[in-house]
């Protein structure tokens, strides 16, 4: 069980490394729990620290850019742009997060994130508009 102290410095920890990259806590607002797993206590523990938990949208099909080849549930990265696409076709994407992975296992060479020019580019043309926060 992970106590509030504990959270704290998790969180400070992580803030330190994001900092190496110019990424200063002062401009954070939100915070999104390791693997989107949290409760209410993780929820009260954020907003404590100034933070505001959020999750990604689901069914997007998004989130998926980390499975590797050999898992059962793998998707390629043409599958996962072309079901973002369906989704957006059917349910719009106006406020969607969508969560990609920067760094996945080695075993993935199918990058999705090497598709997101071509995402953005696709979804520009469609009027939507990009923020990162």
């Amino acid at each position: 069980m992970v106590d509030f102290k504990t959270f704290k410095t998790d969180l400070k920890n992580n803030f330190a490394e994001l900092e190496k990259f110019g990424i200063q806590k002062e401009n954070a607002r939100y915070f999104m729990p390791p693997y989107e797993c949290y409760n209410r206590q993780i929820v009260d523990w954020s907003r404590n620290l100034g933070l505001d938990v959020i999750n990604f949208t689901p069914g997007t099909g998004i989130n998926a850019d980390y499975t590797t080849p050999e898992m059962k549930n793998y998707k390629s990265s043409e599958v996962i742009f072309t079901n973002l696409l369906n989704f957006e076709n059917k349910e719009g994407l106006n406020g969607a997060i969508l969560l990609i992975h920067p760094g996945t296992e080695k075993t993935r060479t199918d990058k999705f994130y090497l598709k997101l020019d071509e995402l953005i580019e696709n979804m520009t043309k469609k009027g939507y508009q990009f923020k990162s926060f």
